[in-house]
């Protein structure tokens, strides 16, 4: 193990953090992406820090291949958008920089101090051992740089992840009350990890509680859609429901979330998601995921209905049962379409509307010179198609089809710098 060094105000050296070695965290190059590396890479030339944080660093460690790969660096946004072709600056209170690629998008952020601004915002960019001060929990703490394959860690979260325990790097008084959605995280890490919260962590839980009543609904949608998709719902509402916050989250579910058939029906629901991500299943959609959840609670009193008015019955039982989450009208009609299907019952010729939301990284806007370039250049080959074909030298197209580079390119962004 090495140890990482800095000046203080008085000038004097002090330890700030423990680096480990491959032979000590065992972290697989393999399971890495291409793409995140090529961006660390870029970033590191142009003399800025940068490394793989957060939740993709906890999943590397424990032997699983991450679902995201984000980005912490000491170069500005504005920086890092005049250094990457693919980059786009979004937020307001904090600045990040998505990367935009064909299939994903990798997040990048600036090291934080963790102090605010006199505007109110959060855009007081620090250095790394303040980023790493302010992240919420122990073992989403860690730091790795893949180009030396060291882990940095700033707050003996190595000790954590071996005694497979989950600490609060915030004070906790300060932590629950600045971000309710916390509490949710730290059950959900707990169950996905198989880490215990340690005791501390499960009074303020207890204490705080309350303060998840004043969570926005866009933010709690997002929270069970996570839990829905994440093969552990079961335990994790279970866990929820043990703390008294699925009562803020899901009030009405909350009330039938212990009965025998939902526990069923969630627990056939996270096979599914299980099978899918090991690839040995079909991708289970939003809307199934709502349906696992509802399921066993929707009931008809009336068997007389058309199959226009059962339908509506079931999209209103199902709005119900899941408020306040507000998932699209698209997905509550699919999912009661195919749990009318599921019980043999007919339902009505176009019952769902629209068409299915895509999480498809938005595509640069082509500027208007270019486009108006783009058709009179589609005119010219147009008119060209009818004049005679003129032979040409082949030595000359032998000269044009040179290729611009001989390297290989080892992801989608090296190929667009080739």
């Amino acid at each position: 193990m090495l140890i990482r060094y800095k000046q203080d105000e008085n000038g004097k050296t002090v330890p700030v953090a423990n680096i480990y070695t491959q032979n000590e965290h065992r972290i697989n190059p393999a399971m890495l992406d291409r793409d995140a590396v090529w961006a660390i890479r870029k970033l590191q030339q142009s003399g800025a820090e940068a490394y793989i944080v957060g939740g993709a660093v906890r999943d590397l460690m424990l032997g699983n291949v991450p679902k995201d790969f984000d980005i912490a660096t000491s170069a500005s946004p504005r920086q890092i958008q005049r250094l990457f072709w693919n980059a786009r600056i979004i937020g307001k209170r904090f600045k990040l920089v998505h990367l935009v690629f064909k299939e994903k998008i990798l997040e990048v952020s600036t090291f934080r101090s963790g102090e605010e601004a006199m505007d109110g915002n959060n855009n007081v960019f620090g250095s790394i051992d303040q980023d790493a001060k302010r992240r919420d929990f122990s073992i989403n703490s860690f730091y790795f740089d893949p180009s030396t394959a060291q882990l940095l860690d700033f707050n003996n979260a190595m000790e954590d992840f071996k005694k497979k325990k989950i600490s609060s790097i915030i004070p906790l008084d300060d932590s629950f009350k600045e971000d309710p959605v916390r509490m949710i995280r730290a059950i959900k890490y707990s169950v996905s990890t198989g880490f215990s919260l340690r005791f501390n962590v499960r009074m303020a839980i207890r204490k705080y509680a309350n303060e998840l009543s004043r969570t926005s609904t866009s933010r709690l949608t997002e929270e069970v859609n996570k839990i829905l998709g994440s093969g552990h719902s079961r335990e994790i509402f279970n866990d929820l429901q043990k703390y008294k916050l699925l009562v803020f989250m899901l009030p009405c579910f909350s009330v039938y979330s212990k009965f025998p058939q939902v526990q069923q029906s969630l627990k056939d629901l996270d096979e599914k998601v299980t099978q899918a991500k090991n690839g040995k299943g079909e991708e289970v959609n939003l809307a199934d995921m709502i349906k696992a959840l509802v399921s066993p609670l929707i009931f008809f009193t009336n068997d007389q209905m058309t199959s226009e008015e059962r339908f509506k019955e079931t999209f209103r039982q199902i709005k119900v049962l899941i408020s306040p989450m507000t998932p699209s009208n698209y997905e509550v009609e699919l999912a009661s379409e195919h749990l009318l299907i599921d019980r043999g019952y007919r339902t009505p010729r176009n019952c769902v509307r629209g068409q299915r939301p895509t999480n498809k990284p938005p595509q640069r806007r082509t500027p208007s010179r270019q486009r108006k370039t783009e058709e009179n250049t589609e005119v010219s080959t147009a008119n060209k198609k009818r004049r005679p074909h003129k032979r040409r030298n082949p030595s000359a197209m032998k000269q044009e089809v040179a290729p611009a580079s001989t390297v290989p390119a080892s992801s989608s962004a090296e190929a667009h710098d080739l």
